[in-house]
């Protein structure tokens, strides 16, 4: 308890029941709403989110495996302090989806679709027992009239218990015009105050200048991925797939997000469009299975994931289907001062298909399966129905050398 806390005695008299006495008022129903329409988005606002997030030691381990991280520092504590962190850092996927999920009460629960990540920076690592807070600001909104939803950009930063940021990114969604006569929806709790955001972001991460030999480390890393053994243009298909099973239901909850399209049979099934029917698994939990999915081809021997951009869902993935995951390398680049020395960074291209094998995907779409869905219209192309997300990521992978 801290210091100069007393627990206070509180007598609890026998509780009564009440419902008897008390007449049905039916004129008296409220009915709170979350989320904003695109009337309450407008651009500037800022928008405190409620709640927090501690992790814990037993949630972190569990999000790696459960999203089939290969990555040994987010799962062999030694490995991690070798690499000198003080202890298990979070996987960088598990702190995005969990800041994004912090924000979607008060942004985004009324949005009809997630148009895409922008800017996605990681600034510092998450331990063991830290708590996540954020805070979203409106960047711009753009009116497309009174009967097409309007698109928001959103600007979110999450930052530590001690007011260290540790990601902040930019998304656009999709969202609606609040329906004539319902009033003015969510009271206005736009915040001024506390918006760490930087167009110049920084991250902090431990730096070891030399190889590490030690039990828990010797081999902890086996396939080629030291930063060396990537080629530009280089398409990496990725064996394994994954069935996504309703376990993707629990998982929503799970970090945070409260968005009943990924977990209210009733709400989505009264939808229309092809976002109706069962529960569509939250999107960022899709980005992490085909995440990991390509880790032990990619990111075995990444020092730090530095963020990702132009990431689109570009279709929606239910329970029973089984997706896939292609990665291509876009660059590598020598790393900035002092860990040139170490590292290199990879700039990937991850595609994620579902219904196909990754292999299978790259023999039937051929080139067109790494062109943006978002580009092909303009070049008279046909979208991929089995494409279900595509993105740009940055890795600051191990020069061989470092690698014990």
């Amino acid at each position: 308890m801290p210091e100069g806390l007393v627990n206070r005695p509180l007598t609890i008299d026998r509780q009564r029941e009440c419902a008897g006495t008390v007449p049905v008022d039916l004129a008296n129903i409220r009915r709170p709403t979350h989320g904003r329409s695109f009337d309450e988005l407008e651009t500037g606002r800022i928008f405190a989110h409620p709640r927090g997030y501690t992790v814990s030691a037993g949630r972190m381990m569990t999000f790696a495996r459960t999203f089939m991280q290969a990555n040994p520092l987010y799962l062999n504590v030694e490995y991690a302090r070798a690499q000198g962190h003080p202890d298990l850092p979070a996987s960088p996927q598990m702190v995005f989806n969990i800041v994004l999920s912090l924000g979607v009460q008060n942004d985004s629960e009324k949005a009809i679709a997630n148009l895409g990540y922008y800017d996605v920076a990681f600034l510092a690592p998450v331990y063991p027992d830290e708590t996540l807070m954020s805070a979203t600001r409106v960047a711009d909104s753009q009116d497309r009239g009174p009967d097409k939803p309007g698109i928001v950009t959103l600007e979110t930063v999450g930052w530590k218990q001690d007011g260290t940021p540790v990601v902040q990114y930019r998304r656009k969604i999709m969202v609606a015009h609040a329906p004539p006569g319902t009033g003015p929806g969510r009271p206005d709790d736009s915040r001024s105050g506390f918006f760490p955001w930087s167009d110049a972001p920084v991250a902090n991460i431990p730096l070891v200048g030399r190889p590490v030999s030690a039990p828990a480390v010797h081999h902890a890393t086996t396939d080629p991925t030291a930063v060396e053994d990537f080629s530009v243009g280089e398409i990496i298909v990725h064996g394994n797939g994954r069935s996504i099973t309703d376990e993707h239901v629990a998982l929503t909850y799970s970090i945070g997000n409260s968005h009943p399209l990924h977990f209210d049979r009733t709400f989505s099934t009264a939808l229309t469009g092809k976002m109706s029917g069962e529960p569509i698994v939250y999107g960022g939990l899709a980005f992490a299975w085909l995440e990991g999915l390509a880790s032990r081809d990619v990111s075995e021997n990444a020092i730090w994931e530095l963020g990702f951009t132009e990431g689109y869902h570009t279709q929606p993935v239910v329970s029973g289907d089984t997706v896939a995951a292609v990665s291509r390398v876009l660059a590598i680049d020598t790393a900035p001062a002092p860990f040139d020395e170490v590292a290199g960074i990879v700039t990937f291209q991850l595609i994620g298909v579902k219904g196909v094998s990754a292999a299978e995907a790259v023999e039937t779409h051929g080139q067109e399966l790494f062109v943006k869905e978002n580009d092909k219209r303009g070049l008279g192309l046909k979208k991929i129905g089995a494409k279900i997300f595509e993105i740009e990521r940055r890795l600051l992978i191990k020069k061989r050398a470092m690698i014990d």
